[in-house]
């Protein structure tokens, strides 16, 4: 009697998604379970918006991300950690995370960040920090760095390694739904 109760609950919720015309999310489901599924995943959506999603990203001598893509929800607290998996300095192979916001043009970024950043560590210059959602600082071979930023409006975003030449291999896109 109490799980034809809790069924007959969620037959009606799914009947108001249905109505409300928010059944996108049905289509993907048997009929048998199609709203059990639909609230599950929205109230998924919901916590996983509010919670700080752990980010991993690798970065290795040969300039290279171990990730091209990371899809976040809009608003949701991000923790990235940038793990420099190689063995070179610093000065000679430094990576960071640079995270653009959208329009942001990669190679005019990448090539003023060269010009006007100074070695050894080659930071993100101040002069395009208005282009930048979140970034590193930038580290060598065995060092991590994290961050915590809190994900934009939905859409996708490029990030790169700003490091001197470093842009036109190491890079990725942030998806944001």
């Amino acid at each position: 009697m109490k799980k034809l109760k809790h069924l007959s609950v969620v037959a009606m919720a799914g009947m108001m998604l249905v109505a409300c015309g928010q059944n996108k999310k049905e289509e993907q489901v048997s009929s048998a379970q199609e709203t059990e599924t639909v609230t599950v995943a929205d109230e998924t959506a919901t916590s996983q918006v509010q919670d700080t999603i752990e980010v991993e990203l690798n970065a290795e001598d040969t300039m290279k991300f171990d990730k091209n893509e990371i899809r976040v929800h809009a608003g949701q607290q991000v923790r990235l950690t940038l793990n420099h998996v190689g063995k070179l300095p610093k000065s000679s192979m430094g990576h960071n995370f640079v995270l653009l916001s959208q329009g942001t043009d990669v190679n005019a970024f990448a090539t003023k960040a060269v010009q006007e950043g100074k070695a050894p560590d080659f930071e993100v210059p101040e002069s395009l920090l208005t282009e930048v959602i979140a970034h590193t600082k930038t580290i060598g071979g065995g060092e991590s760095v994290t961050i915590e930023f809190t994900a934009p409006e939905a859409g996708t975003y490029d990030y790169i390694c700003s490091f001197p030449g470093h842009a036109s291999m190491m890079n990725g896109k942030l998806i944001v739904e």
